[in-house]
């Protein structure tokens, strides 16, 4: 057998031992573990709605949950312990992959998005089931444009190799726009503050993103209007906005229980399996899933969740800082600014800061494709912190052998001029 086809069999990373498969950042680690412990006992306790109007046990929902949660952590110790720079090539599949899902879940959910049942986001896949591609799209298309941004970095001043990443960028938002536009709003936020720290044309940057704007509001207020293909949502989006404000206090609606939820928490919390509003919510273990947290935990938990996110958004800057590469700095900049705005998003609604978006909290929301996407990001954040780390140890040691290899020279030196100073 030739050495090609030996190098084409599937192995594990060089890197993985079964004594410490927990590569990278410790305290990432750890934050990751609260998080998911946070995950589970929240879950527990606010699942039961969506238990009862799918059939289930809230038992039978909760472990369907604790399933994805240990697969989520399979994921991360497997894609920690790969080299980072094996997902850029790979980011392209990912990318060809993501357009296709995402043309499959437009036509396949035409007709459950014009009834503004959010169904149009899902499409049933062989041996998966539920799958949204949006949230896969999301973690994808940050790793494509860190590739993309690595690869022109030194042409990135010149407007055709900008516009045509642009484009590229565009293709996976367009699609993603009509079922889902605050994913999109996300996606075109982290795309264009990656391209803002690479080293673009200013100009070019400003002129490009007021141009989207316009045309996104256009789109919106045009859609809502009029019967548009592909826009069908936009009334949806309109009225979210309208609700959040004038809401009537009176009215029986996630936002109000979400606010009522919050309300009842005060500083400590009702405690811990508690909870009222959770039984009336349809979304309690989903979308609104902070707002159960405070009313539980008080705002002692709901300030404790948030400090944990902008703590993991802090370590995940400083890996960026520390990476040589180009690719893995770009890459860990747009995955912990994905999760810390859509953690801040989602935390922002529950509380009602910002009308009804439907973006969870990551790791810590029941659900299954959102749930392994976010732990796909932390996967490779950690690869990228352990290569880190390796390199700087590497430098560590190669310094305190070079300041040892001069310290006996120089003892050796000194022994020599003692030794003929003595004879002389």
């Amino acid at each position: 057998m030739s050495e090609d086809k030996k190098d084409r069999k599937f192995k594990l990373p060089s890197s993985f031992s079964l004594l410490n498969p927990f590569k990278g950042d410790r305290a990432i680690w750890l934050i990751f573990f609260l998080l998911t412990v946070i995950s589970l006992i929240s879950v527990f306790s606010a699942i039961g709605y969506e238990a009862v109007s799918t059939h289930r046990t809230p038992e039978s929902a909760f472990f369907r949950h604790a399933k994805f949660v240990l697969v989520t952590y399979l994921l991360v110790v497997v894609l920690s312990n790969f080299d980072y720079r094996k997902f850029a090539p790979a980011s392209w599949i990912g990318y060809l992959l993501s357009i296709a899902l995402l043309v499959v879940t437009i036509i396949l959910g035409k007709e459950d998005m014009a009834t503004g049942s959010g169904m149009g986001r899902w499409i049933s896949l062989p041996l998966v089931g539920r799958f949204q591609p949006s949230e896969f799209a999301k973690v994808v298309l940050v790793v494509y444009l860190a590739r993309l941004l690595a690869l022109r970095k030194d042409e990135l001043k010149e407007f055709k190799v900008f516009r045509n990443i642009v484009l590229t960028t565009l293709i996976v938002v367009g699609l993603v726009f009509p079922q889902n536009f605050s994913s999109a709003a996300i996606m075109g936020f982290i795309c264009f503050a990656m391209l803002r720290i690479a080293p673009v044309t200013p100009r070019h940057w400003r002129i490009t993103v007021l141009s989207l704007v316009a045309v996104g509001v256009l789109a919106i207020f045009l859609g809502s209007k009029f019967d548009i293909p592909g826009l069908s949502r936009a009334g949806t989006w309109n009225s979210r906005v309208d609700r959040w404000l004038n809401y009537d206090e009176k009215e029986l609606s996630q936002e109000n229980l979400a606010r009522m939820a919050v309300a009842s928490g005060r500083v400590i919390g009702v405690g811990v399996g508690s909870t009222v509003q959770a039984r009336l919510m349809t979304q309690a273990n989903n979308d609104m899933i902070y707002s159960i947290i405070i009313e539980e935990t008080g705002v002692v938990g709901g300030l404790f969740v948030l400090l944990l996110y902008i703590f993991l958004y802090i370590r995940c800057m400083r890996i960026a800082w520390r990476c040589k590469g180009y690719f893995g700095r770009m890459t860990v900049f747009g995955l912990g600014t994905l999760i810390f705005l859509q953690a801040g998003i989602h935390m922002s609604v529950s509380v009602g800061a910002l009308p009804v978006t439907g973006q969870t909290l990551p790791l810590i929301s029941s659900g299954g494709t959102a749930y392994l996407c976010m732990g796909m990001a932390i996967g490779i954040i950690q690869a990228v912190a352990y290569d880190v780390n390796k390199t700087n140890q590497s430098n560590i040691t190669g310094k305190s052998r070079e300041s040892r290899e001069s310290r006996e020279s120089r003892e050796s030196r000194e022994s020599r001029e003692s030794s003929q100073s003595s004879q002389n």
